[in-house]
């Protein structure tokens, strides 16, 4: 146990954190006293409970990291400092963030007596956003970024660029190992933070995250999205581990225009150029831009200092209200819905829309480090107001955009009354009713969701083997006739008129779309199992589809498994091998040796399979491997479901031509 003793260190003083701990190996000794309490100093506390500051510490709080610095640097940008900003990955496991901002300040703390720069890396909740003049709108107002990713980081080094020279310092796990030095002079400004996160390994089994390999794909959606809504700002990431290496450079001059035409990329537009609107309401700056199309989804996303909030807020309350009012008065006016009409509602005027809702204040409110939810009261009015007024304004001046708008979210209307009449039909009673479950469903005896699983299987064949050879207990098999619907391609009316589809929800009991419950779900773990081939993988595909767009908390929740047969069953003798793709069989061949030539059977089919042998390779927990299908973006999902499942054929001939050559099994 530490003790706060007169001359402690400043910067230590500034942050403890208390934590209890009770022993229990004795009876007697399990005293709860001034003993049990252990308190950690300085940067201590972000090591010992990381996913207090960065929600995880898998590869979510990995890039979490780089945001952090990333976020600094356009804070910079967002005070007229910085135009340009560099984001490197080096081979040694490094990620380089460069700007050329004012540099973080190098000067001399006056309360602690250490360099700006240092209290910054070295102490939580210091920073220049907490009042002072420094920054007029930030991202990072919790103002641990700096210094929670050099506690999480193996090595930090820090190089500012400032009053012509190069100040230089270094950290191990958040502790210097220096202090602040001249090491070169320079007629730039700017700073420079290259860290290696403290990645779990054999070498280092204290480690703090469970990989230390950054993703060039995931860091470019976040930094693409950074450009996107600080028009004028250049961003560019380097992959150096590749040969050659890869770099993107993000630049911007229509802003968030520019990313609604981008989200609509590979969708029909209803008219040419997204409607935008950008407006400054006491220090708050307000900006959205939106577009419909011809897809029947809803793609909106809201931003608060440039930081994805992906369970809305205040800002997406204030623009939904605005966009209903100002679409049904306009509607009203130009009698488009007649006085016997009900009024459209909120799912009606968003259906078809592509919106990006961004907002910069002086002192955001979020939830949490992980700033999920804005939660400004005020921003809600000045959001509806601002929309109202210049959508209203628009229509007017636009009456055909108007029209076609109106017309559009009239279909969503009838579209909705029709989902609901199909909805009624696929509502369970009662979970206990059997009666009310679909007739091809062969359900498990077990009733706690929790331990239940659900095989959705390709045809009558491979669910009569899947049903002589599953559990009975935890294991339910529904079969499913053919290939679903693409239900991009249609409304929802449409959509719930399928008969498979509607097997679906009304065998998981949990609803779809806005009335989702997962406290209902049957089966906590619900898995697509269909042929190895082509057919198979289309199948999986559209079941995927209809998940990600009716049920999407499904895949979030993480209750989606893909079922992995094996491809191939390899026999010399009596021992017997199964394989699951080409790669593996090659490496086992080149094992057991390749004379005498053993017994190949390649599994073109489920139904090819007798019960013992899906059971032992497929379905028995002890010996399966599964898939979890995981959404880590929702943008980048939205791109790829609509390119690769939507009406139009040129974008999805482009990506088949560049991604011909990573084609693995080819069923020809």
């Amino acid at each position: 146990m530490s003790e706060m003793t007169p001359d402690m260190n400043p910067v230590n003083e500034l942050e403890t954190t208390v934590e209890s701990t009770v022993s229990a190996t004795h009876v007697e000794q399990n005293a709860y006293d001034e003993s049990q309490i252990q308190v950690l100093e300085g940067l201590e506390a972000v090591r010992k409970r990381p996913g207090m500051y960065i929600g995880s510490t898998d590869f979510r709080g990995l890039h979490h990291c780089v945001y952090e610095i990333v976020d600094n640097a356009v804070d910079e940008a967002l005070a007229g400092y910085c135009t340009d900003i560099n984001v490197t990955l080096h081979k040694d496991g490094s990620c380089e963030v460069e700007d050329n901002g004012r540099g973080f300040p190098v000067g001399i703390h006056p309360k602690l007596g250490r360099p700006a720069v240092e209290v910054c890396l070295t102490v939580l909740h210091a920073g220049g956003k907490f009042g002072g003049d420094g920054y007029k709108v930030s991202g990072g107002l919790h103002g641990v970024g700096a210094s929670v990713v050099n506690a999480l980081s193996r090595h930090l080094m820090v190089t500012v660029y400032q009053d012509g020279k190069i100040y230089q310092q270094e950290y191990n796990r958040g502790k210097i190992c220096y202090d602040l030095k001249v090491v070169g002079e320079t007629d730039r400004t700017g700073t420079t933070v290259q860290f290696w996160p403290d990645a779990r390994c054999e070498e280092n089994p204290d480690g703090v995250f469970e990989t230390g390999d950054f993703q060039f794909n995931i860091l470019k959606v976040r930094l693409r999205e950074m450009a996107f809504l600080n028009k004028g700002i250049r961003i560019t990431l380097t992959d150096k581990r590749v040969e050659p290496e890869d770099q993107r450079v993000y630049h911007y001059e229509g802003g968030i225009i520019e990313f609604v035409k981008y989200l609509n990329k590979n969708k029909e537009v209803l008219f040419d150029e997204p409607i935008y609107m950008e407006g400054v309401v006491d220090d708050a700056t307000v900006e959205v831009a939106l577009q419909y199309n011809d897809s029947y989804q809803e793609n909106i996303y809201t931003f608060a200092n440039n930081i994805h909030t992906p369970e809305g807020g205040t800002h997406l309350t204030g623009f939904s209200s605005a966009l209903t009012r100002a679409i049904n008065e306009y509607g009203r006016q130009f009698k488009i819905l007649k006085e016997s009409d009900a009024n459209l509602k909120s799912e009606d005027v968003r259906e078809s829309i592509a919106a990006i809702v961004s907002v910069k204040l002086k002192e955001p409110q979020f939830e949490g480090q992980t700033k999920s939810k804005l939660g400004n009261s005020e921003v809600r009015g000045i959001v509806d107001k601002l929309v109202y007024d210049r959508l209203s304004t628009f229509m007017g001046e636009n009456p055909a955009i108007a029209k076609a708008i109106l017309e559009r979210c009239v279909g969503a209307a009838r579209a909705r009354e029709a989902a609901r009449k199909a909805r009624e039909l696929t509502r369970r009673k009662s979970v206990l009713e059997s009666a009310s479950l679909p007739g091809k469903l062969a359900d498990c005896s077990e009733r706690d969701p929790k331990k239940c699983e659900i095989f959705l299987v390709e045809g009558d064949s491979a669910g009569g083997t899947a049903k002589t050879g599953r559990d009975r207990h935890f294991q339910a098999i529904l079969p499913l006739r053919g290939k679903i619907l693409n239900v991009e391609k249609v409304r929802v009316d449409r959509a719930l008129s399928n008969a498979e589809i509607k097997a679906m929800i009304t065998a998981f009991g949990c609803g779809w779309g806005d009335e989702f419950d997962a406290s209902k779900l049957r089966y906590h773990r619900i898995v697509c199992m269909t042929d190895a081939d082509v057919d198979g993988a289309h199948i999986r595909i559209l079941m995927l589809t209809f998940f990600y767009r009716y049920m999407r908390p499904l895949i979030e929740q993480g209750y989606v498994y893909v079922a992995m047969p094996p491809l191939y069953k390899v026999t010399r003798g009596k021992k017997e091998w199964y394989v699951y793709d080409d790669n593996e069989l090659e490496k086992l061949l080149n094992e057991i040796g390749r004379d005498p030539k053993p017994d190949i059977q390649r599994y073109k089919g489920l139904g090819e399979m007798s019960k013992e042998q899906l059971w032992e390779t497929t379905m028995n927990p002890e010996t399966r491997s599964m898939m979890k299908v995981t959404v880590e973006d929702a943008m980048a999902a939205d791109e790829i479901m609509s390119l690769l499942m939507g009406e139009k054929v040129e974008p999805r001939r482009e990506f088949i031509e560049e991604n011909a050559t990573l084609v693995k099994d080819l069923d020809i």
